[in-house]
């Protein structure tokens, strides 16, 4: 999932986002509005961690979220073809 997509969905994604990153408050989700720059930021700044550190967390949670829509991909797939 490109972070295009992450940005221009950032209502559906700021759940997901809390649950990965617990101590971002909702006023700091509102705030990052899905720059992924902001995030960065508030991750090194919550966190204390490097702005790679940070990066890196990013694209673990980006990959994560391609895998799982992936999976649901497949699932609705099998779902479709088991159907008479």
């Amino acid at each position: 999932m490109d972070w295009n997509q992450i940005e221009g969905n950032w209502k559906q994604f700021k759940g997901n986002v809390k649950q990965q990153w617990g101590k971002l408050t909702d006023d700091q989700l509102e705030v990052i509005a899905g720059k992924r720059d902001q995030l960065v930021g508030k991750i090194q700044e919550i966190y204390g961690v490097t702005k790679e550190n940070a990066h890196k967390q990013i694209s673990d949670w980006q990959k994560m979220l391609k895998h799982s829509d992936s999976s649901n991909d497949e699932a609705s797939k099998s779902k479709r073809q088991d159907k008479p």
